[in-house]
């Protein structure tokens, strides 16, 4: 059962910050919040003199939802306002999740080379599932005695989206996906899902990305895959690419140590290109 409780208005998102510089704007996925990427804060914070913005997404966390359509294009909108209301003029970099990388992409295209840095994790490449290549989710590790002893209702998303089946990564889940997903506002979902599409593809209405670009998927993310994140490379000629063994579309959880290591080796880029700014 999901418990939905907004505290702030899409005109003032719920936000946290950490440390003080450039931007760097960090933007969840889809049923979950700001609390999926806080994991990444220290090796985002290689960056330098980096302020890290986590921002909950209208109709997710504390962030209550869009009114009327409140579909994708308008998602999309919000976003673009928000966040040039929040830098101005000044550059930033923007890391995206699922969902959010979408949205990252669509940032990256609208405000182009004021954007320092993109950082892309299990990114939604086609907002259509049916043209998706997607993988199966195959279970590569598992601890039954200690999946036995979860309550059947917290352990069904994990089993849903994890091929880590173990204590460690039940608990990143547990502090920093499930959180979220109760907190969702299912009737913005179901609106959000309506209209899940873009009117244009972000890579289609902007030149290539010239700044240090990170692609990082899982093998067994069964929702986006990790082959038609690799098409995009071509546009982000700056760009790292990685598909995790044993690792779904929390790819960070289930895979923390070497997405730390290729998230901190990014942001050290991105701290590289602020000095230049």
């Amino acid at each position: 059962m999901t418990e939905h409780t907004s505290e702030h208005t899409p005109e003032n998102p719920h936000v946290v910050r950490r440390g003080s510089g450039v931007p760097l704007i960090a933007v969840h996925g889809t049923s979950v919040d700001h609390r999926l990427l806080l994991p990444l804060d220290d090796a985002l914070a290689e960056a330098g003199e980096v302020e890290r913005i986590y921002v909950d997404l209208p109709g997710f966390g504390r962030t209550s939802a869009l009114q009327d359509d409140g579909g994708l294009p308008e998602l999309a909108a919000w976003l673009v306002d928000w966040i040039r209301a929040e830098v101005g003029e000044r550059p930033f970099a923007v890391l995206g999740n699922s969902l959010g990388g979408l949205l990252a992409r669509h940032v990256a295209a609208e405000f182009g080379a004021q954007v320092l840095g993109l950082g892309l994790l299990a990114p939604v490449v086609d907002p259509d599932e049916d043209r998706r290549t997607r993988t199966d989710l195959v279970v590569r590790e598992r601890d039954d005695a200690f999946m036995s002893t979860l309550d059947p209702d917290d352990a069904a998303p994990f089993l849903e989206m994890s091929p880590r089946l173990t204590r460690d990564t039940w608990e990143r889940f547990r502090e920093h996906a499930l959180p979220g997903v109760r907190a969702v506002d299912e009737e913005a979902l179901k609106r959000l899902s309506a209209r899940y599409v873009l009117d244009a593809v972000p890579e289609e209405a902007a030149p290539p990305f010239e700044g240090p670009a990170l692609i990082l998927t899982g093998r067994e993310d069964h929702l986006v895959g990790y082959r038609d994140q690799a098409a995009l490379l071509e546009h982000y000629p700056r760009a790292t690419y990685a598909a995790l063994d044993a690792a779904g579309h929390n790819v960070h959880l289930d895979q923390p140590e070497v997405a730390e290591a290729l998230v901190r080796a990014w942001a050290v880029q991105v701290g590289r290109a602020t000095t230049t700014a």
